[in-house]
């Protein structure tokens, strides 16, 4: 058996220390499947007296994550403290520096930073691996870069933040609306310190820009995401979108089109039937198309300890077996600069507005939606108050600037009360 392959782990949070216990606990059979034990030399934190629910006594200690980084002692620096600057960034760059592997889970710093950290990182032979940064326990990055390999990637498409999901599933479920699921989602703890990253949809537009320079060859170019959050998704919305045969997700979509690359992060409708409609909870399900393969769907955990800290092991296991494969899936030097592109693609859209009990309302929005060259598919009004009301419409496919050139004259028609509302349904 060859030499140890010794880990210095910085950030013992709920991940960190779910990885400590998957080695502790399968030490024997980490070595079976590797050829070589798999050893913690040392680990960081920002507190050494925290009780951890675990024995960290065997391992070496650092205060500074930095000179964890840079110990002799270590092989792979498995960076998991998060955030895109600061500690986290600076000890990765030490390691890089110092030729050691890298292994993260922190998506916000690859967003960011990923294009200049591969290119270091591959200069000296070294790798940095990330499946635990994307989807939790999904193997995704994996397939991409190992089992579709052969095939020119189509589209990736995906729910990719458990607690968006877990808020309009249990809107649904419960029939309450967007602020009380908010505050009960905060309270069990699945928001994060800044609940913009996830119902913003920050954190998974951070996600799907790594997948896509993977799928598409580019660099990494989340700055070119578009980002709508679901802070304005009503109860209203998704009970008449169940109406209509639809489900309400926060939806990455990523691909290549004659325009550029087009990656938006937004919610939108999809079928109640399709996979991604029955997706309950915090559950995440990624979507993959390939030339030669098709659709592929995979669906699992997207957090957790024991999820993420699997995913961490998966990397730490390919370092182990000697696999060396570039942080993209290609030469990080190789990669083209992504020419940013709008979400053109003509596609179906659900429209909700107040109108007006007035006559001819109805004539007037339709007369708009017309003059943008926008076909109604499928209209329903439901029973209305004194003075207004709600009225539902899917469209035919029609472009995004359509959408919005309509909605913008509406308010002029004087019949449509308050803000109306403009959601893609994606065809999956």
């Amino acid at each position: 058996m060859t030499q140890p392959l010794r880990l210095g782990i910085a950030g013992l949070g709920t991940v960190g220390i779910g990885t400590v216990k998957i080695i502790q606990r399968h030490a024997g059979l980490l070595a079976a499947r590797t050829g070589r034990d798999i050893a913690i030399s040392a680990v960081s934190a920002r507190s050494r007296s925290k009780n951890r629910d675990a024995d960290l006594s065997a391992y070496g200690w650092e205060d500074d994550p930095v000179a964890l980084a840079t110990r002799e002692d270590i092989d792979v620096f498995v960076e998991l403290m998060g955030g895109s600057d600061g500690p986290a960034l600076a000890a990765t760059r030490a390691a890089i520096a110092a030729g050691k592997d890298v292994v993260t889970a922190n998506k916000a710093m690859l967003a960011h930073h990923g294009q200049t950290l591969a290119e270091a990182a591959e200069a000296k032979g070294h790798v940095i691996r990330f499946e635990a940064a994307v989807a939790g326990g999904i193997p995704v990055v994996k397939a991409l870069t190992e089992g579709l390999a052969g095939n020119e990637i189509r589209r990736v498409m995906g729910v990719m933040n458990g607690t968006c999901n877990y808020i309009l599933t249990r809107m649904e479920s419960a029939g309450l609306p967007y602020a009380e699921i908010f505050e009960e989602a905060r309270q069990l703890g699945y928001l994060e310190a800044d609940p913009n990253l996830d119902v913003g949809g920050i954190d998974a537009g951070h996600k799907l820009s790594l997948l896509a320079s993977i799928a598409f060859g580019t660099k990494v170019s989340f700055d070119a995401v578009e980002l709508e959050g679901i802070g304005r998704i009503s109860i209203d919305d998704i009970r008449r979108a169940g109406d209509m045969g639809y489900r309400i997700k926060l939806l990455g979509v990523a691909q290549m089109t004659g325009r550029g690359l087009e990656q938006r992060m937004s919610p939108c409708l999809v079928p109640a039937d399709s996979p991604l409609g029955q997706l309950q909870g915090g559950t995440n399900m990624v979507v993959l198309e390939g030339d030669s393969v098709g659709q592929i769907v995979l669906r699992g955990a997207g957090a957790g300890e024991g999820p993420t800290a699997s995913a961490v092991m998966a990397d730490v296991i390919e370092i182990a077996r000697g696999c060396r494969i570039s942080t993209f899936g290609q030469p990080a030097a190789s990669l083209s600069d992504a020419v940013a592109a709008k979400a053109a693609a003509p596609a179906p859209y659900y429209l909700r507005m107040e109108l007006s009990d007035k006559p001819g309302a109805l004539a007037k929005v339709a007369t708009i939606l017309g003059d943008e060259g926008i076909s109604i598919d499928r209209m329903r009004q439901y029973g209305h108050a004194d003075t207004s009301a709600p009225v539902l419409i899917v469209t035919h496919k029609a472009t995004r600037d359509a959408i919005d050139h309509a909605m913008k004259r509406l308010p002029a028609t004087g019949v449509v009360v308050g803000d109306a509302v403009a959601i893609r349904i994606e065809t999956v």
